[in-house]
């Protein structure tokens, strides 16, 4: 009978040594290794955006027309649609819809212009006036500051507005009138451009993308253009609603130049939650100096109803799911474009974020409709 025990002195074979790649692949499957891999990728992703912030900041006369341009676009593309419909060649509906754009924006930043030029000195003296009581009651009211504390305050808060020399570019209107007159022509070109053969430009660069991606990058390409055109619409009536309440108060309270001052607020509307709120602390400081301050505190409590009368009614009504983005958020957004552009990157942060969330909802599925939620079981009928 044959045994099947080993001979002896020979023992069990010994385990043979993990190779160099398994070992490495040991080190990263536990919990640790799997972390440190997504904080590889996600520092991979930081920094590929901060090398695109970088190279798009550096050429802001291409940018921001390009940024105007597409904003626009969205905002006019149903009307295009709408005359084509109608009969109308599209390259008529184009020029049409052009001419009527560039028809109403020359007036009514004209309009504006006009008013708050003819009391620009007026309203700057009542408001360094109204500075001036301030800082008489900062410095001797209960909590009293010294003169050199209130400068020094204000040294920073300069600091901080002429941060960064694109910022300081943006704040001056870009560095020439030259450079001004050729964003403003480039704008139109590319608004144009963007009207007569958006589509074609759209499906020329989604081309480069995978074919298995193209489907979601045409739908988060169409759900931008509702996204951008609705919130143009809704931030032009809503700055409107804005000038006609401070315009209306101001008008009640006998504040002098009610007109350029909701003029201001106007323009303001066009940066939400705190554009409008902002823009009406000049005629706060007017009211200060030619009312006394009880009319002022009236006018500051005008400018509050009024911005939660945007928030909570406005914005939803005319925007509904075109800006579902928190508070805080639209915050950030806004500090992070001033940042980088000045009066410029304020316009625009929040657009530009609202068309980044919808991207990333689309091509994470984020809009699709979800499961059921569970309904408590019902007790079972006794048998």
């Amino acid at each position: 009978m044959e045994s099947n025990a080993a001979p002896e002195g020979r023992g069990a074979e010994p385990s043979r040594p993990q190779s160099l790649p398994a070992r490495m692949a040991a080190l990263w499957a536990d919990g640790l290794g799997r972390a440190s891999i997504r904080s590889v990728q996600a520092l991979s992703v930081l920094a590929l955006a901060w090398v695109v912030v970088q190279a798009v900041t550096r050429v802001p006369l291409v940018l921001v027309p390009v940024l105007i341009a597409s904003i626009l676009a969205s905002a006019m593309a149903p009307a295009v649609r709408w005359l084509a419909s109608r009969g109308w060649p599209r390259a008529l509906a184009v020029l049409a819809s052009f001419l009527l754009i560039v028809a109403v924006m020359a007036g009514v930043v004209g309009g504006i212009t006009a008013v708050v030029r003819d009391q620009a000195g007026v309203l700057a003296a009542r408001a360094e006036a109204g500075i001036g009581q301030l800082q008489q009651f900062i410095t001797t009211g209960p909590v009293a500051l010294t003169s050199d504390q209130i400068d020094a305050a204000r040294g920073e808060f300069q600091k901080f507005l002429a941060g960064g020399s694109l910022g300081a570019d943006a704040l001056t209107g870009l560095r020439t009138a030259g450079e001004i007159a050729a964003g403003t022509v480039l704008t139109a070109v590319i608004l144009f451009f963007f009207l007569k053969d958006g589509g074609q430009i759209r499906a020329f660069l989604i081309g480069f993308l995978p074919a298995g991606q193209q489907g979601k990058a045409h739908l988060a390409a169409e759900r931008s253009i509702v996204v951008l055109g609705g919130y143009v619409r809704g931030t032009l009536i809503i700055a409107a609603i804005d000038a006609v309440i401070v315009l209306a108060g101001l008008l009640i309270l006998r504040v002098p130049l009610a007109v350029p001052l909701a003029a201001v607020v106007f323009l303001g509307g066009f940066i939400p939650i705190i554009g409008a709120t902002a823009a009406g602390s000049l005629a706060v400081l007017v009211a200060l100096v030619e009312n006394g301050p009880v009319t002022a505190l009236v006018v500051l409590v005008i400018l509050v109803a009024a911005n939660q009368f945007e928030h909570h009614i406005l914005q939803p009504l005319f925007m509904g799911r075109v800006l579902r983005i928190h508070g805080l958020v639209i915050i950030l957004a806004l500090a992070a474009g001033a940042t980088l552009a000045g009066v410029i990157g304020a316009l625009l942060a929040v657009p530009v974020a609202a068309v980044g969330w919808t991207i990333y909802k689309t091509i994470a599925d984020r809009d699709a409709p979800g499961p059921e939620p569970i309904a408590p079981a019902a007790p079972e009928a006794p048998r």
